[in-house]
């Protein structure tokens, strides 16, 4: 769920502005998932623009403590979303945590780096939400070690009924600063696509899994 329509709009402008969303729908990208997309959201480039990092660092530190107060805890998903994680639970001045996608095979052997007590609140932060399934399995692996998980807040979904549904059945609230909706907007108002590259977006996102360019 989106919080401030001018924040939505806002955060959709800057990842245009500095080129984290690519669009390639004459040679689409291919996702871990097996889908194919002509486009791509690679929101870490943010780390690379302090003003803009700044922005999303502030906005979501702002809806976090809006939403749950807060936490004992903030928890980064493994890569994507350790840098912003890791800033906003800076700005907040509490401590952070986060998530492989699974136990690492050596040394400890750990999924969760850093230190989590049972019992402890925590909000998770994500930079991307697509199908869902990497972050559902953070909040898993959160739980699984005692973790009262509050909710989660991501820079960006494209709202796929798929994650959606997972996230409903799970009973894990999500808010996200922007969506695919107001991106396409952005895109088409500021003229970086196309009206053909227009309908191709909306085609891909009504039926992403099976989609072909």
């Amino acid at each position: 769920m989106v919080l401030d329509k001018h924040t939505a709009a806002k955060t959709a402008e800057l990842l245009l502005q500095i080129n984290a969303i690519k669009l390639k729908p004459e040679n689409p990208f291919t996702w871990a998932s097996g889908w194919k997309s002509p486009i791509y959201c690679d929101n870490r480039v943010i780390l690379s623009f302090p003003e803009i990092r700044n922005y999303i660092r502030e906005q979501i530190a702002k809806q976090l403590v809006d939403l749950y107060g807060k936490p004992d805890i903030i928890a980064g998903v493994a890569t994507g979303a350790i840098g912003i994680g890791m800033l906003v639970a800076d700005y907040l001045g509490l401590p952070f945590i986060y998530v492989r996608p699974e136990a690492k095979s050596h040394g400890r052997q750990n999924q969760i780096e850093g230190q989590l007590s049972a019992n402890q609140t925590v909000v998770v932060i994500e930079d991307l939400i697509s199908t869902g399934k990497s972050s559902l399995n953070a909040v898993e692996a959160l739980k699984l070690n005692g973790a009262v998980v509050k909710g989660m807040l991501a820079i960006f979904t494209y709202g796929f009924s798929i994650s959606e549904e997972s996230f409903k059945d799970k009973g894990i609230e999500l808010h996200t600063l922007s969506n695919y909706e107001y991106l396409i907007e952005q895109a088409s108002s500021s003229k970086h696509i196309k009206e053909g590259q227009l309908k191709t977006l909306i085609e891909w996102r009504n039926n992403p899994s099976i989609w072909k360019s």
